[in-house]
């Protein structure tokens, strides 16, 4: 007898994966020279490119046409309730400001979601010719490869990703919890999305990651990844990961690392 839940999860992976590889290739090839801010959000330096409203409206059309029933939450407005209980959380461009001066750390991350609970994730990264996915309880990959976190280092070798926020208040704030944070570790890396940074953490790239201010189309589909290669995932002790705060990093570090993150106060602005 066939598993309802395990033929939708290869449905929905299926789709996924077509959705972030078509609008990935329309992204990568259609870029033009002078691609120019279409507009802003929370402050002057938070911006949206004509290629980010672009590429939603083409995974959101795609989606409309291959899952007519599901719902859909995207970064630049696309908000449809649905019928079937599977929502997908989308971000068209994750690392806009990357793309948008031709930095390669930029992708498309889509992630399904059913009753709550995220189901399938995938993060394509076009400029590193990179894929990576995972399905709940499935493990994660990286193209055909399984990806699996480091092993926890001590945790002053530690390499740690992290982003920052656009409004000044809350940029001053996580470069003082970073200043009191770098000693204490190998190195800071600040890559510019958050989907990726997930995926390094997923992939031994990167030891950990932290960040304050994530929306839920920033990590939907990384937070899977990340967990399904051996991360542990959460925010403040006792939380699941949010915008309050996002933490990704194997047991062993994880636990030490949200600890002091606590005590510096990376949760608040």
């Amino acid at each position: 007898m066939t598993d309802p839940l395990k033929a939708l999860k290869a449905e929905l992976l299926d789709v996924a994966l077509e959705a972030a590889h078509r609008a990935g290739t329309f992204l990568r090839d259609g870029r033009p020279d002078d691609l120019g801010v279409a507009a802003t959000k929370s402050s002057a330096v938070d911006v949206v490119t004509e290629m980010d409203i672009a590429s939603e409206k083409l995974i959101t059309e795609f989606l409309a046409e291959r899952r007519p029933a599901d719902g859909v939450l995207g970064e630049e407005g696309a908000s449809l309730a649905g019928t079937s209980g599977v929502q997908w959380v989308v971000d068209p461009i994750d690392g806009t400001v990357n793309y948008l001066y031709g930095r390669p750390d930029w992708s498309v991350s889509v992630a399904a979601r059913k009753d709550g609970e995220t189901l399938v994730g995938v993060v394509h990264a076009p400029m590193r010719g990179e894929t990576y996915r995972a399905v709940l309880a499935q493990g994660a990959f990286v193209g055909d490869r399984p990806a699996l976190v480091r092993p926890a280092p001590p945790f002053e070798q530690a390499l740690v990703g992290t982003g920052f926020g656009y409004l000044t208040e809350r940029r001053e704030r996580q470069a003082e919890v970073a200043r009191r944070l770098v000693p204490k570790v190998r190195d800071i890396r600040r890559g510019g999305s958050a989907a990726i940074d997930l995926c390094d953490v997923a992939t031994g790239r990167l030891d950990a990651y932290y960040e304050r201010g994530l929306h839920p189309w920033d990590f939907a589909a990384g937070d899977l990844i990340a967990r399904e290669a051996g991360a542990l995932t959460g925010g403040r002790p006792g939380e699941p990961l949010s915008g309050e705060l996002a933490i990704a990093a194997p047991p062993g570090l994880f636990e030490a690392l949200q600890g002091l993150l606590e005590d510096l106060g990376a949760w608040h602005d």
